[in-house]
Protein backbone atom coordinates (compact mmCIF):
# COMPACT_ATOMS: atom_id res chain seq x y z
CA UNK A 1 0.00 0.00 0.00
CA UNK A 2 1.52 3.38 -0.94
CA UNK A 3 2.58 5.50 2.04
CA UNK A 4 0.73 8.50 0.63
CA UNK A 5 -2.57 6.59 0.62
CA UNK A 6 -2.19 5.64 4.26
CA UNK A 7 -1.37 9.25 5.15
CA UNK A 8 -4.49 10.48 3.38
CA UNK A 9 -6.63 7.94 5.26
CA UNK A 10 -5.20 9.05 8.62
CA UNK A 11 -5.71 12.70 7.74
CA UNK A 12 -9.34 12.03 6.85
CA UNK A 13 -9.94 10.02 10.02
CA UNK A 14 -8.47 12.38 12.56
CA UNK A 15 -8.33 15.82 10.88
CA UNK A 16 -11.02 15.57 8.24
CA UNK A 17 -11.04 16.20 4.51
CA UNK A 18 -12.46 19.39 3.03
CA UNK A 19 -14.92 18.40 0.31
CA UNK A 20 -16.78 21.65 -0.31
CA UNK A 21 -18.14 24.84 1.21
CA UNK A 22 -21.43 25.99 2.74
CA UNK A 23 -22.60 29.51 1.94
CA UNK A 24 -24.47 31.53 4.55
CA UNK A 25 -25.04 34.96 3.15
CA UNK A 26 -21.68 36.38 2.15
CA UNK A 27 -19.69 33.97 4.35
CA UNK A 28 -18.37 30.60 3.14
CA UNK A 29 -17.78 27.85 5.71
CA UNK A 30 -15.68 24.79 4.75
CA UNK A 31 -17.49 21.46 4.61
CA UNK A 32 -15.23 18.83 6.21
CA UNK A 33 -15.75 15.06 6.10
CA UNK A 34 -14.20 12.77 8.69
CA UNK A 35 -14.87 9.48 10.42
CA UNK A 36 -16.79 9.34 13.64
CA UNK A 37 -14.44 8.60 16.50
CA UNK A 38 -15.40 7.71 20.06
CA UNK A 39 -11.87 8.05 21.43
CA UNK A 40 -9.35 10.87 21.20
CA UNK A 41 -6.52 10.58 18.69
CA UNK A 42 -3.80 9.25 21.00
CA UNK A 43 -0.92 7.05 19.91
CA UNK A 44 -2.70 3.79 20.72
CA UNK A 45 -5.78 4.85 18.76
CA UNK A 46 -3.61 5.66 15.76
CA UNK A 47 -1.83 2.30 16.04
CA UNK A 48 -5.16 0.39 16.05
CA UNK A 49 -6.63 2.32 13.12
CA UNK A 50 -7.65 -0.19 10.43
CA UNK A 51 -6.23 0.38 6.96
CA UNK A 52 -7.61 -1.36 3.87
CA UNK A 53 -4.92 -3.15 1.86
CA UNK A 54 -5.00 -3.66 -1.94
CA UNK A 55 -6.16 -7.30 -1.39
CA UNK A 56 -9.19 -6.10 0.59
CA UNK A 57 -7.93 -7.16 4.01
CA UNK A 58 -8.02 -4.61 6.81
CA UNK A 59 -5.02 -4.49 9.08
CA UNK A 60 -4.07 -2.13 11.93
CA UNK A 61 -1.71 0.68 11.02
CA UNK A 62 0.87 -0.64 13.50
CA UNK A 63 1.27 -3.72 11.27
CA UNK A 64 2.58 -1.70 8.34
CA UNK A 65 4.18 1.33 10.02
CA UNK A 66 6.04 2.31 13.19
CA UNK A 67 4.00 4.77 15.22
CA UNK A 68 5.93 6.90 17.73
CA UNK A 69 5.97 10.42 19.12
CA UNK A 70 8.94 12.52 17.98
CA UNK A 71 10.03 16.15 17.61
CA UNK A 72 10.98 17.54 14.24
CA UNK A 73 10.49 20.73 12.22
CA UNK A 74 7.10 21.01 10.62
CA UNK A 75 8.72 22.52 7.53
CA UNK A 76 12.02 21.55 5.93
CA UNK A 77 13.67 24.38 4.02
CA UNK A 78 16.82 24.31 1.94
CA UNK A 79 19.50 26.74 0.88
CA UNK A 80 22.41 25.90 -1.44
CA UNK A 81 21.17 22.28 -1.60
CA UNK A 82 21.46 21.98 2.19
CA UNK A 83 18.76 21.67 4.81
CA UNK A 84 18.43 24.58 7.18
CA UNK A 85 16.47 25.38 10.33
CA UNK A 86 15.79 29.04 11.14
CA UNK A 87 15.63 30.12 14.78
CA UNK A 88 14.34 33.72 14.92
CA UNK A 89 13.99 36.13 17.81
CA UNK A 90 13.33 39.81 18.48
CA UNK A 91 15.31 41.86 20.99
CA UNK A 92 12.97 43.79 23.27
CA UNK A 93 15.47 45.14 25.81
CA UNK A 94 19.09 46.15 25.31
CA UNK A 95 21.46 46.49 22.39
CA UNK A 96 20.90 44.40 19.28
CA UNK A 97 24.62 43.95 18.66
CA UNK A 98 25.18 43.05 22.31
CA UNK A 99 22.37 40.50 22.24
CA UNK A 100 23.82 38.83 19.13
CA UNK A 101 27.28 38.71 20.71
CA UNK A 102 25.86 37.16 23.87
CA UNK A 103 24.05 34.54 21.79
CA UNK A 104 27.30 33.75 19.98
CA UNK A 105 29.16 33.31 23.26
CA UNK A 106 26.45 31.14 24.86
CA UNK A 107 26.15 28.92 21.78
CA UNK A 108 29.93 28.53 21.53
CA UNK A 109 30.11 27.50 25.20
CA UNK A 110 27.17 25.10 25.40
CA UNK A 111 26.37 23.72 21.93
CA UNK A 112 28.40 20.87 20.42
CA UNK A 113 27.45 20.44 16.78
CA UNK A 114 27.67 17.05 15.05
CA UNK A 115 29.88 16.72 12.02
CA UNK A 116 28.38 18.37 8.96
CA UNK A 117 26.38 20.99 10.92
CA UNK A 118 27.16 24.67 11.23
CA UNK A 119 25.56 27.83 12.61
CA UNK A 120 25.22 31.09 10.71
CA UNK A 121 23.96 34.36 12.17
CA UNK A 122 22.03 36.83 10.07
CA UNK A 123 19.36 39.47 10.27
CA UNK A 124 18.90 43.13 11.00
CA UNK A 125 22.03 43.37 13.12
CA UNK A 126 24.15 42.92 9.99
CA UNK A 127 22.58 45.97 8.35
CA UNK A 128 22.95 47.94 11.58
CA UNK A 129 26.63 47.04 11.89
CA UNK A 130 27.27 48.01 8.27
CA UNK A 131 25.43 51.30 8.68
CA UNK A 132 27.32 52.03 11.91
CA UNK A 133 30.68 51.51 10.22
CA UNK A 134 29.63 53.69 7.32
CA UNK A 135 28.39 56.55 9.48
CA UNK A 136 31.51 56.45 11.67
CA UNK A 137 33.73 56.60 8.59
CA UNK A 138 31.76 59.43 7.01
CA UNK A 139 31.65 61.26 10.36
CA UNK A 140 35.44 61.08 10.68
CA UNK A 141 35.86 62.35 7.13
CA UNK A 142 33.44 65.21 7.85
CA UNK A 143 35.34 66.22 11.02
CA UNK A 144 38.63 66.30 9.13
CA UNK A 145 36.98 68.28 6.33
CA UNK A 146 35.57 70.80 8.81
CA UNK A 147 39.00 71.19 10.41
CA UNK A 148 40.64 71.89 7.05
CA UNK A 149 37.86 74.31 6.09
CA UNK A 150 38.18 76.21 9.38
CA UNK A 151 41.94 76.42 9.01
CA UNK A 152 41.47 77.82 5.51
CA UNK A 153 38.87 80.41 6.54
CA UNK A 154 40.66 81.59 9.69
CA UNK A 155 44.11 81.18 8.08
CA UNK A 156 45.32 79.45 11.24
CA UNK A 157 45.49 75.82 12.29
CA UNK A 158 45.62 76.92 15.93
CA UNK A 159 42.29 78.74 15.66
CA UNK A 160 40.77 75.74 13.90
CA UNK A 161 41.95 73.35 16.62
CA UNK A 162 40.66 75.65 19.37
CA UNK A 163 37.24 75.69 17.70
CA UNK A 164 37.28 71.91 17.30
CA UNK A 165 38.02 71.43 20.99
CA UNK A 166 34.28 72.07 21.43
CA UNK A 167 33.64 68.56 20.10
CA UNK A 168 34.98 66.67 23.15
CA UNK A 169 33.20 69.19 25.36
CA UNK A 170 29.94 68.27 23.65
CA UNK A 171 30.88 64.59 23.82
CA UNK A 172 30.79 64.73 27.63
CA UNK A 173 27.10 65.62 27.74
CA UNK A 174 26.30 63.39 24.77
CA UNK A 175 27.67 60.31 26.56
CA UNK A 176 25.57 61.21 29.60
CA UNK A 177 22.56 61.48 27.27
CA UNK A 178 23.24 57.98 25.95
CA UNK A 179 23.28 56.74 29.56
CA UNK A 180 19.92 58.41 30.25
CA UNK A 181 18.49 56.92 27.05
CA UNK A 182 19.25 53.38 28.21
CA UNK A 183 22.98 53.06 27.62
CA UNK A 184 22.55 51.70 24.10
CA UNK A 185 24.68 53.15 21.29
CA UNK A 186 22.34 52.97 18.32
CA UNK A 187 22.04 54.65 14.93
CA UNK A 188 19.79 57.30 16.48
CA UNK A 189 22.39 58.26 19.07
CA UNK A 190 25.15 58.37 16.44
CA UNK A 191 23.08 60.75 14.34
CA UNK A 192 22.47 62.78 17.49
CA UNK A 193 26.22 63.10 18.03
CA UNK A 194 26.68 64.34 14.46
CA UNK A 195 24.02 67.03 14.94
CA UNK A 196 25.52 67.92 18.32
CA UNK A 197 29.02 68.35 16.88
CA UNK A 198 27.65 70.78 14.32
CA UNK A 199 26.06 72.95 17.01
CA UNK A 200 29.20 72.83 19.17
CA UNK A 201 31.44 73.83 16.26
CA UNK A 202 29.10 76.72 15.47
CA UNK A 203 29.42 78.06 19.02
CA UNK A 204 33.20 77.96 18.77
CA UNK A 205 33.13 79.72 15.42
CA UNK A 206 30.94 82.49 16.84
CA UNK A 207 33.32 83.05 19.74
CA UNK A 208 36.67 82.88 17.94
CA UNK A 209 35.51 84.90 14.94
CA UNK A 210 34.29 87.71 17.20
CA UNK A 211 37.57 87.83 19.12
CA UNK A 212 39.46 88.09 15.83
CA UNK A 213 37.05 90.80 14.69
CA UNK A 214 37.77 92.85 17.83
CA UNK A 215 41.52 92.66 17.34
CA UNK A 216 41.57 93.20 13.57
CA UNK A 217 38.70 95.64 12.92
CA UNK A 218 37.77 97.40 16.16
CA UNK A 219 41.25 98.31 17.33
CA UNK A 220 41.33 96.31 20.56
CA UNK A 221 45.07 96.06 21.22
CA UNK A 222 45.14 94.06 24.43
CA UNK A 223 44.84 90.35 23.63
CA UNK A 224 43.43 89.49 27.03
CA UNK A 225 40.92 92.32 26.74
CA UNK A 226 39.84 91.07 23.30
CA UNK A 227 39.32 87.55 24.61
CA UNK A 228 37.38 88.72 27.68
CA UNK A 229 35.25 91.16 25.71
CA UNK A 230 34.60 88.66 22.91
CA UNK A 231 33.47 85.99 25.36
CA UNK A 232 31.15 88.37 27.22
CA UNK A 233 29.62 89.81 24.04
CA UNK A 234 29.00 86.37 22.52
CA UNK A 235 27.53 84.90 25.72
CA UNK A 236 23.98 86.06 24.93
CA UNK A 237 23.85 84.79 21.29
CA UNK A 238 25.31 81.41 22.25
CA UNK A 239 22.93 81.00 25.18
CA UNK A 240 19.96 82.08 23.06
CA UNK A 241 20.61 79.53 20.33
CA UNK A 242 21.34 76.75 22.84
CA UNK A 243 18.25 77.46 24.95
CA UNK A 244 16.03 77.70 21.87
CA UNK A 245 17.28 74.37 20.56
CA UNK A 246 16.97 72.80 24.02
CA UNK A 247 13.36 73.95 24.46
CA UNK A 248 12.48 72.45 21.08
CA UNK A 249 14.10 69.11 21.95
CA UNK A 250 12.81 68.87 25.52
CA UNK A 251 9.30 67.51 24.69
CA UNK A 252 10.83 64.94 22.35
CA UNK A 253 13.35 63.73 24.93
CA UNK A 254 10.65 63.48 27.61
CA UNK A 255 8.85 60.92 25.43
CA UNK A 256 11.68 58.42 25.98
CA UNK A 257 10.32 54.90 26.43
CA UNK A 258 6.93 55.57 24.82
CA UNK A 259 5.74 53.71 21.75
CA UNK A 260 7.04 55.29 18.56
CA UNK A 261 9.86 57.21 20.28
CA UNK A 262 12.56 54.59 19.73
CA UNK A 263 14.47 56.75 17.25
CA UNK A 264 13.85 60.44 17.87
CA UNK A 265 13.85 60.34 21.71
CA UNK A 266 17.43 58.98 22.12
CA UNK A 267 18.59 61.39 19.41
CA UNK A 268 17.01 64.34 21.21
CA UNK A 269 18.41 63.23 24.57
CA UNK A 270 21.97 63.12 23.19
CA UNK A 271 21.68 66.55 21.59
CA UNK A 272 20.00 68.10 24.64
CA UNK A 273 22.57 66.85 27.17
CA UNK A 274 25.42 67.65 24.82
CA UNK A 275 24.15 71.20 24.40
CA UNK A 276 24.30 71.72 28.15
CA UNK A 277 27.91 70.59 28.50
CA UNK A 278 29.17 72.24 25.31
CA UNK A 279 27.49 75.58 26.05
CA UNK A 280 28.71 75.80 29.64
CA UNK A 281 32.24 74.57 28.96
CA UNK A 282 32.51 76.54 25.70
CA UNK A 283 32.34 79.82 27.63
CA UNK A 284 35.09 78.63 30.00
CA UNK A 285 37.45 76.37 28.07
CA UNK A 286 37.50 78.06 24.64
CA UNK A 287 38.32 81.60 25.88
CA UNK A 288 40.98 80.16 28.19
CA UNK A 289 42.49 78.06 25.42
CA UNK A 290 42.39 81.00 23.00
CA UNK A 291 44.05 83.31 25.52
CA UNK A 292 46.74 80.67 26.11
CA UNK A 293 47.40 79.49 22.54
CA UNK A 294 45.67 82.04 20.32
CA UNK A 295 48.79 84.16 19.92
CA UNK A 296 50.48 81.25 18.16
CA UNK A 297 48.02 81.54 15.29
CA UNK A 298 48.40 85.28 14.76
Amino acid sequence: MPAGTAAEVLKTVFLGLEVGAVLEGQVAYPLVMRYKSERPADLETIRQTLIATPTGARVPLSAIAEIREDQSPNLVTRENIQRKIVVACNVAIGDLQGAVQEIRNRVAETVQLPQGYRIEYGGQFESEAQATRRILLLGAIAIVGILVLLATVFRSWVDALIIMCNLPLALIGGVFGVFLAGGVMSMATLIGFIALFGVAARNGIMLVSHIKHLTENEGVTGFREAVTRGASERLAPILMTAITTGIALLPVSLGLGETGSEIHAPLAMVVLCGLVSSTVLNMIVVPTAYWRFGRLGR
